[in-house]
């Protein structure tokens, strides 16, 4: 066991993401997206949370992790846009077109809302067709060759077929992206951010020498998250009627259609295993992060001090004066 591990920790509720040559970190009040620009500055962004003006029913468990979902979304579409106005400038500036001057002056200041809500919007159509409709669709087709019909005509077959597909649909997408060159700068800086994290953990000053000898692997990552929702999803879809009671392609839309209406359900009980999960050091519960961290070799890599200087930059404004205001 490493030094900082035998220490006894500050489980912080600070996380982020890593962004185009940088990391957004979001705190209990603030939200900061540090960007080492072309020049090597680092320039920062920095907004406050709005998290405390939100209604009760926001905060009942369930309800409140479908909420976080959407809102992780969308700041981290935010501070993916952000960063990328500081990525090959000038080329985007020559090659501006007409339509996008259009958009600019029909929209105005609401162009770069419309843009990353419209952004959100396809990267959750492109997610639900490729991990949730894909899987059910094989399901469907397989379910229907007739000379295996009395074994794949069971429950237990659909959701257990079904979650095996989306699984191995979502690791090779994983491993696909990650031979990408700029995806290998994004997952770099993803190491960053972990090891910041890490490092403030340990209670440890925020510096690129102590951060450096910190693992890049996180148990609270989002990637984690990630996993239990394919978990979870084979558990809650199990209970899911068949519709075998109707034709072939019918019956496969029909069961599409419920396991959507099912996502926010599936979402908001992945939250809460992951909330419960952070605040347990049971050997169960360290057990069932192990596949989260064993997937963190392919989402992250370890940073340089120049990218591990970013993620500092973007950690040292989100942590309060109080940390008791931080705890997970």
């Amino acid at each position: 066991m490493s030094k900082e591990e035998t220490k006894e920790q500050h489980i912080t509720s600070i996380g982020g993401q890593a962004v185009m040559e940088g990391v957004m970190m979001r705190g209990p009040y603030k939200t900061v997206t540090a960007v080492r620009k072309p020049d090597g500055e680092i320039t920062k962004k920095i907004d406050e949370n709005g998290t405390k003006t939100r209604p009760k029913i926001c905060k009942v468990p369930i309800i409140r992790g479908c909420v976080s979902f959407v809102d992780s979304l969308v700041i981290g579409m935010k501070a993916l846009m952000y960063s990328a106005e500081f990525v090959d400038i000038e080329e985007e500036e020559e090659s501006e077109s007409k339509f996008d001057r259009w958009l600019e002056d029909k929209l105005g200041d609401k162009i770069k809302d419309v843009v990353i809500y419209f952004a959100v919007f396809l990267s959750v159509i492109f997610s639900v067709a490729l991990f949730i409709l894909l899987p059910s669709l094989l399901s469907g087709l397989v379910e229907s060759i007739p000379a295996i019909e009395s074994f794949t005509s069971t429950q237990t077959f659909t959701s257990v077929f079904e979650g095996v597909m989306r699984m191995a649909i979502f690791l090779g997408y994983m491993f696909l992206i990650s031979r990408m060159k700029e995806i290998k700068r994004v997952f770099e800086y993803h190491g960053a951010e972990h090891k910041t994290i890490a490092c403030y953990e340990g209670g440890e000053e925020l510096t690129v020498e102590n951060v450096r000898k910190y693992t890049r692997f996180h148990p609270r990552c989002g990637t984690s998250f990630l996993l239990f929702v394919m978990i979870i999803s084979i558990i809650v879809f199990a209970f899911l009627p068949r519709f075998d009671g109707f034709s072939g392609i019918v019956s496969i839309l029909l069961r599409m259609g419920t396991r959507i209406l099912c996502l926010p359900i599936v979402a908001g009980l992945s939250f809460e295993v992951i909330k419960w999960a952070g605040r347990s050091k049971s050997k169960v519960v360290q057990l069932l992060s192990k596949p989260g961290l064993w997937l963190q070799r392919l989402t992250t890599r370890e940073p340089d001090d120049s990218q591990i200087e970013v993620a500092i930059a973007s950690m040292l404004p989100c942590i309060p004066e109080n940390k008791e205001e931080d705890k997970w």
